[in-house]
């Protein structure tokens, strides 16, 4: 297998035996994603039907009571939606191993790599729509850092969350309609070349089934008396880097500086991009360590 990783990247890949390797890297992650969101969006519609703007927790905690099945359909989506930023990810390091973005011309990857972001919105909007404490935590770190962007906050904030002024309504829109129309103008090139056929992926859909019907989706009460909640799982490295650095720095700079990696990796395989590929590369690996240094660092640091 051909590859330009840099020098840490390469020992970590020689560690698996090749067979391994060969087979993870050549997965269908890309088709497992987009079946999980297929999934997300059809038990979303049953859950929308349902679900009220102005009483969001209340609504969100009688669902299993007023749908049938409710508890099954809305672990579906949580499962399912989770499965998909996941697989998406999965997605992004198999194409950046086996060099296969040369597929793409640099106006597709970036809509790709645009869809990275749009993804944890879509989640990150989904865990403010339940409206208990973790939707209200994360809905509240969200907009003090849009607001806290310079001269555009208060655009990016009513065009995002708006939940001061709003209530949940522009969060709920974005959810159901604008980030969704967003995302499938971000990855329409990639789904052009690449068809998800539901019995290809059975065995993911059986999976998620399983599970959403042993375990049920997290719903957290309103926590009084508690001096610190977390976000989501996958906001938890933000919120611990905000305890150091401005809420800007935080919250915008250092997310787009992963976006602006990806972007920058070089598509051609010639010679010279090899070098500047494995810069990008050794980049993308720092930020994600950091990352996750800072996630478990927030994780202790609440849980204690």
């Amino acid at each position: 297998m051909r590859t330009t990783a840099p020098p840490v990247l390469r020992r970590l890949l020689a560690a698996l035996p090749r067979p391994v390797l060969t087979g993870l890297t050549a997965l269908p992650w890309g088709g497992m994603s987009l079946i999980s969101l297929y999934i997300s969006v059809l038990s979303g519609i049953v859950l929308s039907l349902q679900y009220d703007v102005a009483e969001p927790f209340y609504s969100t905690a009688t669902l299993e009571l007023i749908i049938p099945f409710g508890s099954f359909w809305r672990a579906l989506h949580y499962f399912s939606s989770q499965a998909f930023f996941l697989l998406l990810v999965c997605h992004f390091a198999a194409i950046l191993v086996n060099n296969r973005e040369t597929i793409f011309n640099r106006a597709s990857w970036i809509r790709l790599t645009l869809s990275l972001p749009v993804a944890i919105l879509l989640l990150f909007t989904g865990y403010i729509l339940r409206g208990d404490a973790t939707g209200m935590a994360a809905g509240t770190i969200g907009e003090h850092i849009a607001l806290a962007v310079p001269g555009l906050g208060p655009l990016i904030n009513n065009l995002l969350f708006a939940l001061s002024t709003g209530g949940f309504k522009r969060v709920y829109a974005n959810h159901l309609i604008g980030l969704m129309v967003l995302g499938g103008w971000c990855v329409w090139p990639h789904l052009r070349r690449y068809r998800a056929r539901w019995r290809d992926h059975a065995g993911l859909t059986l999976i998620l089934l399983a599970t959403s019907i042993l375990l049920t989706a997290p719903m957290e009460p309103e926590r009084f008396g508690m001096l610190h909640i977390a976000g989501p799982w996958f906001f938890l490295g933000l919120q611990e880097l905000l305890r150091y650095i401005p809420p800007f720095w935080a919250g915008v700079v250092v997310p787009s500086s992963l976006v602006v990696l990806l972007l920058c990796i070089p598509l051609q395989e010639r010679d010279k991009n090899k070098n500047k590929k494995s810069f990008y590369l050794r980049g993308i690996l720092l930020w994600l360590a950091v990352y996750a240094v800072l996630t478990v660092r927030c994780y202790l640091w609440v849980k204690g």
